[in-house]
């Protein structure tokens, strides 16, 4: 199979065959993105975590975790392209299908690296045009996207025993700057309550960093009504709400959803 030279998003060089017929993809947004960019017949194997789209990803043979792959069933299904991310997946895992497979790699912290994402997973299969588009379409909703009249502080919470939230130099973090919204554990105005990009949290600091809104997210921990409930009874001061996980951590095709689903958050923030 004729391959050429690609450099994924870590830097590294791989060769990737030119028109990749058996795709494995470990990470769910990536997964998604796939499938919207027509792969239906390419793609062979996903996690067990990768859900969307639901009709669509159950057809599909799991390869196991986004950080514990199934290596003899990744061996039998013969990939021709993987495609991975730095932080969602784990380094050895990576390593290991690396010798023996072409393995390209995302590094996502923001809005334009994942826009590169798009277009670049899209060259990888022979979607160039279908992604350039997407990727076009996805920066011109974020263009006009609103945002929060105030910089309400905020802390984004993704785990509940230990409590633990988003810091910088990560996606959401990102996410949360462009919805106007200021992400008090990342802040640097004295008040933050730690450093760190999931910085692990006491009730105390979260008090500590004079929070106006909390935003519970659906993943990983699956926050539900009862504990916002719980959560605004321990936190009477703020805004306590439960948002999408999803539309916050997806940095693939979900976030030509992502937009209008930010627009009604901002709107229903501005409501008293």
């Amino acid at each position: 199979m004729d391959t050429y030279t690609a450099v994924d998003q870590m830097g590294r060089t791989v060769q990737v065959p030119y028109d990749p017929q058996r795709i494995i993809s470990l990470v769910p947004s990536q997964t998604e993105l796939l499938f919207d960019l027509g792969l239906d017949a390419q793609i062979v194997g996903v996690t067990k975590f990768c859900v969307h789209p639901a009709s669509k990803v159950t057809q599909k043979q799991s390869i196991g975790g986004t950080k514990q792959f199934r290596f003899d069933v990744i061996e039998a299904l013969q990939p021709d392209l993987i495609l991975g991310n730095k932080e969602e997946n784990y380094r050895e895992g990576i390593e290991q299908l690396a010798q023996k497979y072409p393995v390209w790699l995302s590094d996502i912290k923001e809005l334009p690296e994942a826009l590169d994402m798009v277009r670049r997973v899209g060259a990888l299969v022979n979607r160039a045009e279908a992604s350039r588009q997407m990727a076009h379409n996805i920066a011109e909703h974020f263009a006009h996207l609103g945002s929060a009249t105030l910089p309400l502080r905020t802390a984004y919470v993704i785990w509940q025993k230990p409590i633990m939230a988003v810091g910088a130099e990560t996606f959401i973090h990102d996410m949360l700057t462009r919805c106007g919204l200021l992400n008090a554990v990342a802040a640097t105005d004295g008040r933050q309550a730690t450093n760190g990009r999931y910085p692990t949290l006491t009730p105390s600091q979260l008090h500590a960093a004079d929070l106006d809104l909390i935003l519970l997210s659906s993943e990983p921990f699956p926050f539900k009504e009862k504990h916002r409930q719980v959560w605004q009874t321990q936190f009477p001061a703020a805004r306590v709400e439960l948002v999408d996980g999803e539309m916050f951590s997806w940095y693939g095709s979900r976030l030509l959803t992502a937009v209008p689903y930010f627009a009604k958050l901002i709107s229903r923030l501005a409501q008293v």
